[in-house]
C-alpha cells in the first residue's frame, strides 16, 4: 500500500491499528506523503507482530524522531525525506516556486497553488 494524501484532521492516523490488521500480512506499507497519516507506534506493533511484511518511510509522525523500535526494523526501509533529492527533481522544485513567487506578485492566479 503506497499512500499518496494531503495531512488534514481527517487523514491524521489515516492508517492505524484497524488499518494495519486489515492488510495482509505479506503486504509492505509505503508512506512519501506525510508523516502522521501513520499511526507509528502501531506500525511498529504490527512489524513486530508479524502481521505486516514491511514498510518504506520516506516522511516521519514526529520529524525528526521516529517511534520508538522502529528504526531497529530490519523490515523496515527509512529515507528521511531524501526521496526527491536528486539535481532535477530540486531544479525543477525551484523553477515551480520561482514562478508562484513572481505570478503572486504580479497579482496573478497562482500556478502551483494548495488550498
Amino acid at each position: 500500500m503506497s499512500l499518496h494524501a494531503p495531512l488534514t484532521a481527517e487523514t491524521r492516523h489515516l492508517i492505524g491499528e484497524r488499518e494495519l490488521g486489515l492488510m495482509r500480512p505479506h503486504a509492505i506499507l509505503v508512506n512519501t506523503a506525510r508523516g502522521a497519516l501513520v499511526d507509528e507506534a502501531a506500525l511498529v506493533r504490527a512489524l513486530r507482530d508479524g502481521r505486516l511484511a514491511g514498510a518504506g518511510l520516506d516522511v516521519f509522525e514526529r520529524e525528526p524522531a521516529l517511534a520508538a523500535g522502529l528504526a531497529e526494523l530490519p523490515q523496515v526501509v527509512l529515507a528521511p525525506h531524501v526521496g526527491s533529492a536528486t539535481f532535477a527533481t530540486r531544479n525543477r522544485m525551484a523553477e515551480i516556486a520561482a514562478r508562484n513567487v513572481v505570478a503572486a506578485l504580479a497579482g496573478r492566479s497562482i500556478p502551483n497553488r494548495v488550498v
